[in-house]
């Protein structure tokens, strides 16, 4: 069974993040929840951890095992790491090595595990010239990414920013050539 890591941020589309975690359980995956702390002003945690039948993580200082360092065990079990949806905050935190949540943390203890990140957010932060420097910045150090969609976003605009349909993201990872 394969391992995905699946990064939830703080964007109204974290609802839909719900669909992506139940659609990859369904088909034989073990999806594990991180969640940052705006994600948990959108969506509750236990949403996913009934969805993935798995605790979901948030707090990086909580002590579940002693003898288990948690951000490094998620990092080192991990087949896949997905964030979805993925804010300009994670997006920045790390293009520059910010490792300072639980998410963050885990993805820069993963070594030669590949992440895919699906931005959402409001077309005017998508397309500033920062957010697509880290973009950019990430592209070359290997990250993959699922490009948002054009839609009526949340706050009533009409842009690039809506993160891109459940099916697609899901449909992406299934065709991940998965290592051995």
């Amino acid at each position: 069974m394969k391992n995905i890591i699946l990064g939830v941020t703080g964007s109204v589309a974290a609802y839909k993040a719900a669909d992506i975690a139940n659609n990859l359980t369904k088909k034989g995956y073990n999806v594990e929840v991180i969640m940052t702390g705006s994600a948990r002003e959108f969506i509750t945690p236990l949403t996913f951890q009934s969805l993935t039948k798995n605790k979901v993580y948030y707090d990086m200082f909580e002590e579940i095992t002693p003898k288990d360092i948690k951000h490094i065990s998620l990092a080192r079990k991990a087949d896949l790491c997905l964030i979805a949806p993925a804010s300009a905050n994670i997006i920045g935190k790390l293009a520059n090595g910010i490792a300072d949540d639980m998410l963050s943390t885990v993805v820069m203890a993963m070594n030669n595990v590949p992440v895919y990140i699906c931005p959402a957010m409001n077309t005017n932060m998508y397309i500033n010239p920062i957010v697509q420097r880290n973009i950019k910045t990430l592209t070359e150090f290997g990250y993959h990414f699922i490009e948002p969609r054009e839609s009526v976003l949340a706050c009533g605009d009409l842009g690039t920013g809506a993160l891109a349909d459940v099916d697609k993201i899901v449909n992406t990872v299934e065709a991940h050539q998965w290592r051995a």
